[in-house]
């Protein structure tokens, strides 16, 4: 009988392995060839008609930025090819020593909402310098970004579960070791883990994303003034709003990886209800986080479009960063403050930004108007 088994494992086995390495093969022809596809079409520039301003040669600063070093871009986007590159390698790594941990999975599943990112630019006013390598401007879905889709977002794993889970899990991990067995955190750790993610959360956001903006890398072309800090300059960042909401992704993709006393992290536990897919708790669990992670996602764009929909977002970029491309004015705000054109009111501009008409043709300049040149602007 043990001869038999042991028969049937080896003579198994080589099969196993061919058909493992020609999926491995597939998929990595299919990135070679996605990849080669991006590439191909690849832009730097303000070149689509889109967002072009025909006004302006070259590409103009208005202002300086982070100690007056120019060379910003080129660092962030060698940086987040070699940050990729390690990433990619160690994830490799990791996956042959461990196939299938929950970590790499959520690795994984934080990557999926890249998709989303057009979306969540066009939601909260984001725009980015269109000297960054980008998408072409008028391809579906990446048409949403107010002025271009760069290629640096796709570090979003180390953004949104890397960062925060391992420095909110690390404290937890100390506050549970001096802490007494009936303690809260360790009583209820996933929202102690919850609250810990919050925080950490909202400050690693706010750090990195005020130095980004600072810059150059994108802008806030518009804020809530309230909640928000250098409100009323180039380099303005909606605080409490961006720094609290982005916490909506981080929170369950760090909760969802969370291991009980049983071994098992949430999303596993999760995924045993899927009955389709009991043979394959793997496939489940990425399932589960993805779907998670999508859903939070779009929870965070809807508290950005609530607050494009009420107009309270007034404060305007001045003055504006990129003369290369059209002042990105969906609502008239920019051509109030004194800035002057030529304006883009960019896509989803009726309904979805509570402007059934679109952008208002008639914008009455302030008489203190931050941005009017003879008020400095």
């Amino acid at each position: 009988m043990a001869n038999a088994t042991t028969t049937e494992r080896s003579i198994g086995s080589p099969v196993a392995a061919p058909n493992r390495s020609l999926v491995a093969a597939v998929w990595t022809a299919v990135a070679a060839v996605v990849l080669g596809v991006i590439a191909y079409n690849a832009r730097m520039g303000a070149v689509s008609p889109r967002i072009a301003n025909p006004e302006v040669t070259g590409v103009p600063r208005p202002v300086e930025c982070l100690f007056g070093w120019t060379h910003w871009l080129v660092l962030h986007q060698v940086g987040t090819v070699v940050m990729m590159l390690a990433l990619v390698a160690v994830f490799v790594w990791a996956w042959r020593r461990h196939p299938a941990h929950p970590y790499l999975l959520m690795v994984l599943a934080s990557t999926t909402i890249v998709w989303q990112d057009p979306i969540m630019n066009w939601a909260p006013y984001a725009v980015y310098n269109p000297q960054l390598w980008h998408f072409p401007e008028d391809w579906p879905l990446v048409k949403l970004s107010p002025t271009v889709e760069p290629f640096i977002v796709i570090g979003y794993s180390t953004f949104y579960f890397i960062g925060p889970f391992l420095g909110a899990t690390w404290i937890l991990r100390r506050l549970q070791m001096r802490a007494s067995a009936g303690s809260f955190v360790w009583r209820r750790p996933l929202v102690s883990l919850a609250l810990l993610l919050f925080v950490v959360g909202f400050v690693m956001d706010a750090a990195l994303e005020i130095f980004l903006v600072h810059t150059g890398l994108y802008i806030y072309s518009q804020v809530i003034p309230w909640g928000s800090v250098f409100a009323g300059t180039t380099f303005q960042f909606p605080l409490i709003w961006e720094s609290a909401l982005v916490t909506v992704v981080m929170i369950p993709a760090g909760v969802l990886c969370y291991r009980d006393d049983t071994g098992r992290t949430q999303a596993e536990k999760l995924a045993q209800r899927l009955r389709w897919f009991r043979t394959r708790p793997a496939l489940a669990t990425f399932l589960v986080m993805a779907v998670i992670l999508n859903v939070a996602y779009l929870f965070y764009g809807a508290g950005f479009a609530a607050i494009r929909a009420s107009k309270l977002a007034t404060s305007v970029a001045c003055p504006w960063p990129y003369p290369e491309a059209r002042v990105y004015d969906p609502q008239g705000f920019f051509e109030r403050e004194g800035q002057s054109g030529p304006y883009s009111e960019g896509h989803w501009n009726r309904w979805m930004t509570a402007q059934p008409n679109g952008r208002p043709t008639v914008n009455p300049v302030k008489a203190d108007g931050y941005c009017r040149p003879d008020n400095g602007g």
